[in-house]
C-alpha cells in the first residue's frame, strides 16, 4: 500500500462538462422527425403519409367527426388518408373507444359517429346534463327502482353516456338499446323520485 508523504493531497474529481448540441445533433434530430413519415402508394399515386402520436390523431379525429358524416371505421381510416394520416381500423376502434364516440342518427335516417361534448373521463356538471336530456329525451317512466327514458331512434347512448358521466348518487347504473335507456336506481333512492328529477332535467 503506497503512503501518503506529508503535504501530498488526494486528486480531485474530475467534471466533464456538459456537452453543447452541434450542427449534427440537430440535423439527426430532424431525421429522426422524418422517419415518423413515409410515402405510400393509393389508387396509384404516391401519398406522403404520417404516423402521429395519439393525442394528434385522436385531435384529427373529432374534427373529421365534425366535419363529414361517418358511418364506419373504413371510412375514417380513408379520410384520415387524405389528411396525410395513416392509421389501421384496428387503431381507429381503440381511438373512438377512448374519445366516447357513439352512434347517432341523422335526418335520413343514417348513423354516424359523434363524440359527446365532454371527454369520457370527465364528470358531466349537471347544466350539460339537462342540456342533453332537454334534447334527446322524450318520456320518462318509472318502474320500482328502475327508470326508463325514451329519446328518438339511434339517440339512447347519447343520454345513456351523459349520465355514466355526470355521477349521480342515485344511479347505480345505465342500460341502452336504440331507443330507450333503463337506469338503476340506488336502494336509498326510490324510482319515483330520481324519475322526478330526470323529467325536471328534460322539461318535461
Amino acid at each position: 500500500m503506497t503512503k501518503k508523504t506529508a503535504g501530498e493531497r488526494s486528486p480531485k474529481a474530475i467534471v466533464t462538462p456538459k456537452r453543447m448540441p452541434t450542427s449534427g445533433d440537430v440535423r439527426a434530430e430532424k431525421e429522426l422527425r422524418k422517419a415518423s413519415t413515409e410515402r405510400i402508394d393509393v389508387s396509384g399515386k404516391q401519398h406522403e403519409v404520417a404516423r402521429l402520436a395519439k393525442p394528434q390523431r385522436q385531435h384529427r379525429i373529432a374534427r373529421i367527426l365534425e366535419q363529414h358524416a361517418v358511418s364506419s371505421q373504413a371510412q375514417l381510416v380513408d379520410l384520415l388518408m387524405e389528411e396525410g394520416v395513416v392509421a389501421t381500423q384496428a387503431t381507429v376502434s381503440r381511438d373512438l373507444e377512448d374519445m366516447g364516440a357513439v352512434k347517432v342518427r341523422v335526418p335520413g335516417g343514417d348513423l354516424v359517429y359523434a363524440i359527446p361534448e365532454l371527454p369520457s373521463d370527465q364528470i358531466a356538471p349537471e347544466d350539460h346534463l339537462r342540456r342533453v336530456f332537454g334534447d334527446w329525451v322524450v318520456d320518462v317512466a318509472v318502474s320500482m327502482n328502475l327508470v326508463v327514458l325514451r329519446t328518438p331512434p339511434g339517440s339512447a347512448h347519447v343520454v345513456a353516456s351523459a349520465l355514466d358521466r355526470a355521477g349521480l348518487e342515485e344511479v347505480v347504473g345505465t342500460i341502452a338499446g336504440d331507443d330507450t335507456i333503463m337506469v338503476v336506481c340506488g336502494e336509498a333512492h326510490p324510482g319515483w323520485r330520481v324519475g322526478d328529477h330526470m323529467r325536471a332535467l328534460a322539461g318535461l
